[in-house]
């Protein structure tokens, strides 16, 4: 792009004029990298007064289509222009503003104009000067004293200005033009003609000036005249002026004075009332009162009024020692000697504190393991609220004494847990054996209202045990172990519910006293993390709250006000390691009575669980100690119900069913049943219901394929009665829980019980009409040989004759007396408890029908208009069934 458009397009918008241009790049930081191409730019602002010259770097536009400023620099903030060499020839040079710009020019001529145009329009528009360094001597004009150059100077620059510059026409220069070239018709086409017009034209109006100017000579030297006196005028105004100057000189003299003086009254004004307000500050920090010091000296530590004195005077006693002093300040003398007396306030004070408390803990200690003895007879912990009462109103002086003397802080820390942990311990030890002791109690007491016939399981010995079903029948379950398979005898049912009731008092009172010690820890040794986003504010409304409770009657709601919400708890190493150290044996005494209590019985893993999981749940948001513990109890009681489920499927598959009896529903399949229905209970609503389901999943697989092996193995009942009886009542069991998880086991429960009685009927059928069931099978296989039907009766075996014999031998009372056998059959070989009778005799009357219709359209087809039929009728079938039904 030429100089012409770049100043159109660019700088004539901005009423700039473009002086000087040259191409340049950036001198890149490493060599490898390509040179990016732009211009420099130095343009004149005549719009602004004074008149500024700018340094532009002008880059093409992101389209490609034009140059657009990219950055722009004042002339008068140039610093210096390094031309890197006066004596070499190198095209490189640099731009000092507030930062270094290296470039380079494309050419040595483009430098030097470059350089050669920044000098004169320095010297011409600048006062303070940029320093011009590295440059041949030649470019720089000799330009010393700007008035001594004169006009000459003046006119150059100039004209060099106006040489490198193309003037566009002004708007009304060209609506001029316009309209002189509009007057003249052939001033496009014809240009000799235009010219030699506009000539004529200059020539009239040359003459017109003459005449004017030689007429006009008179008034020209008026005018002459009133320009001189014009400058009498003025120069008498200026001598005055001066003499105003001079008068008004001495005035600015002292004004500067005056106020130099003002200046100096109003800093050392300012300075001595910040030196007061400073002095003030640090006697309002640093003053101590002396009932203050005679309350940390003499004050009483044991009543209310003593306890609130020690803690405001403790407390200002904090506010001085940790004041925000100036350290100029700091290490004057009078601070040093009242921080020295602080000091030794704070270590005096520090020790009666600590031997106070350290006496009150040992004290409190001994006064509640006196009392221990009045919940003997009761399954509950004895509450401490009384001594949290009487500690939590010294929780500012522990906090006073954490921060003032942390060593001391610690160990009373440590004597506190001391003395506590024995009592905790004794006390932890002492309510689960009482816990222990009341289930042995009340399983002794029940036992005796059962007579001699109820079996004991404390000792915890492996037994066999007996299961006895409703009809009387009896089936052996071998017991694996401890957890035998007992379900339904009263004693254990009412003990299950007295061990759950046991569980969960012992849970709840171990809940109770944890939250209550970890909570008055987090109030007295001021353990509540940063974190937690409880303010100053709501601690001092939390502990109002707490001290306006009084009276014995009074502690629970006291425990209740200043317990924290579970945001508020975010427990960290140092609390669950403190409660750890309070409760030692926390964990494995628990961990004693859940083992004792599962070895009574395996049932009781279900109730663990269940109660374990629930109280798990409701400390798990504090993540506390007592959280933990809880949890690493679930882990051990999820085992517990894990090897009971185990040791029920090793006693399915143990079971042993007589052979000299009928079959019946097996002993294991009654045992599930009991089992589910118990299981539902303790269950029910709980989120452990997952486990329960997995529990069912793993017996239901064991049970259906030790039904198929009893099945296989009873020789005394048919094996499709075996697997449709207890197939049938696996499905109403499963029917009956409605569980999700077990409907493709109830599916196949179903599929196998109908398989199994269309079997049975079916192979019961064929025997009552034997020698007409043969027959007929004959005739269906001569017929599936390929000979037509009506052809059939032409063979001797089966012949009309033949059929008719053998029709003859089933008459209808024949029938019936068959089909009554055949009911004596079906009642002998399946058991009553399950009421399959009618079924299975339901489905042997269709499964007749369907034959005899059978046999009736063979008949038909095979032996056409021969009019032979069965002795019995449809109806005499019907009627059969029918009496049969009602007499039994």
């Amino acid at each position: 792009m030429s100089k012409q458009q770049l100043q159109q397009t660019l700088f004539l918008p901005n009423d700039e004029r473009l002086i000087t241009m040259i191409p340049v790049s950036k001198m890149p930081r490493k060599t490898n990298l390509k040179k990016r191409s732009s211009l420099l730019c130095v343009v004149l602002n005549t719009v602004e007064i004074p008149v500024k010259v700018y340094i532009y770097h002008v880059k093409k536009s992101d389209r490609g289509d034009g140059f657009k400023k990219k950055m722009a620099w004042l002339l008068r903030d140039l610093r210096m222009l390094d031309g890197r060499s006066a004596d070499k020839d190198t095209s490189e040079f640099d731009l000092h503003f507030e930062k270094t710009y290296k470039w380079s020019a494309s050419s040595l001529e483009e430098k030097e104009t470059f350089i050669s145009s920044l000098w004169r329009l320095s010297h011409r528009f600048l006062i303070q000067k940029p320093e011009f360094v590295n440059i041949p001597q030649r470019l720089l004009e000799e330009i010393k004293d700007p008035h001594s150059l004169g006009e000459k100077a003046k006119s150059v620059d100039d004209i060099s200005m106006e040489g490198e510059d193309y003037q566009a026409l002004s708007g009304k220069e060209e609506a001029d033009l316009e309209l002189l070239m509009s007057e003249c018709q052939v001033a496009i086409s014809n240009a000799e003609a235009f010219t030699e017009q506009l000539s004529k034209q200059l020539s009239v109006l040359d003459g017109a000036n003459i005449h004017s100017i030689m007429g006009s000579e008179d008034q020209v030297l008026n005018l002459m005249r009133l320009l001189d006196d014009g400058i009498r005028e003025a120069e008498m105004i200026e001598d005055k002026l001066d003499t105003y100057d001079k008068m008004l000189a001495n005035v600015k003299e002292q004004m500067e004075v005056m106020r130099d003086k003002d200046t100096l009254m109003t800093v050392r004004n300012t300075n001595h009332q910040r030196l007061l307000d400073e002095l003030q500050n640090l006697v309002d920090h640093l003053d101590f009162d002396l009932k203050y010091t005679q309350a940390l000296m003499d004050g009483d530590l044991t009543s209310p009024a003593g306890i609130v004195e020690c803690t405001q005077a403790a407390q200002a006693l904090h506010s001085c020692m940790n004041a925000q002093i100036h350290p100029s300040l700091q290490r004057t003398r009078a601070v040093e000697e009242q921080q020295k007396h602080f000091k030794k306030l704070a270590i005096h004070f520090s020790k009666r504190l600590s031997h106070h408390l350290n006496n009150l803990f040992i004290h409190q200690g001994n006064e509640i393991g006196e009392t221990l003895s009045r919940y003997a007879g009761d399954l509950k912990m004895p509450q401490h609220n009384s001594i949290h009462k009487e500690l939590v109103i010294y929780a500012d002086l522990m906090l006073w004494l954490k921060n003032t003397d942390e060593t001391s802080f610690h160990k009373l820390s440590a004597v506190y847990m001391s003395n506590l942990c024995k009592l905790y311990t004794r006390e932890v030890m002492e309510f689960m054996e009482s816990a222990k002791q009341k289930l042995v109690t009340t399983k002794e007491t029940k036992g005796k209202h059962h007579g001699a016939s109820t079996l004991s399981r404390l000792t915890g010995s492996t037994t066999s045990l007996t299961k006895i079903d409703h009809r009387g029948r009896s089936g052996s379950i071998q017991s694996v172990d401890s957890s035998s398979i007992k379900y339904g005898s009263d004693l254990d049912i009412a003990m299950r519910s007295v061990f759950d009731s046991v569980l969960e008092k012992v849970l709840s009172e171990l809940e109770r006293v944890c939250i209550a010690e970890q909570d008055f820890c987090f109030k007295f040794f001021h353990l509540i993390d940063k974190s937690s986003g409880v303010d100053d504010d709501q601690k001092k409304e939390k502990e109002a709250s707490g001290e306006a409770a009084s009276g014995d009657g009074d502690a629970d709601v006291w425990v209740a006000k200043q317990t924290y919400s579970a945001s508020e708890r975010q427990i960290n190493d140092q609390v669950r390691s403190m409660m750890a150290e309070l409760f030692p044996q926390l964990e494995q005494e628990l961990d004693q009575f859940l083992t004792h209590a599962d070895r009574q019985d395996g049932m009781y893993s279900m109730y663990m669980l269940v109660r374990m999981s629930q109280h798990v749940i409701n400390n798990q948001d504090m993540g506390s100690f007592l959280g933990k513990t809880f949890g690493n109890c679930l882990i051990k009681v999820k085992r517990n119900f894990d090897r009971y489920v185990d040791v029920m499927m090793q006693s399915v598959r143990e079971t042993k069913v007589s052979k000299k009896n009928r079959c019946g529903i097996i002993s294991f399949v009654h045992n599930f049943e009991e089992f589910a229905n118990l299981a539902e209970n303790i269950f029910r609503g709980s989120d452990r219901h997952a486990d329960l389901d997995k529990a069912y999943s793993k017996v239901v697989r064991i049970i259906f394929e030790q039904i198929m092996r009893v099945a296989q193995e009873h020789q005394k009942t048919p094996k499709e009665v075996v697997l449709m009886e207890n197939f049938h009542r696996m499905y109403s069991v499963l029917s009956h829980l409605k569980n999700p998880c077990l409907e493709n086991d109830r599916k196949e429960a179903k599929q196998r019980y109908t398989e199994n009685l269309k079997a049975y009927t079916v192979n019961l059928l064929g025997r009552p009409l034997e020698k007409l069931h043969t027959f007929f099978e004959g005739v269906e296989a001569r017929v599936a040989t390929g000979v037509k039907p009506e052809e059939v009766g032409f063979q001797l075996a089966y012949s009309k004759q033949e059929l008719r014999k053998v029709i003859k031998e089933y008459p209808g009372k024949e029938v019936k007396k068959n089909l009554e056998h055949l009911n004596k059959k079906v009642e002998k070989q399946l058991c009553e408890e399950e009421n399959l009778i009618q079924v299975v005799w339901h489905e042997m009357q269709d499964v007749f029908i369907q034959q005899y219709k059978y046999y009736d359209e063979l008949m038909r087809r095979c032996y056409p208009d021969s009019n032979i039929t069965l002795e019995f009728t449809m109806q005499n079938v019907l009627q059969f069934f029918s009496d049969i039904a009602q007499a039994h």
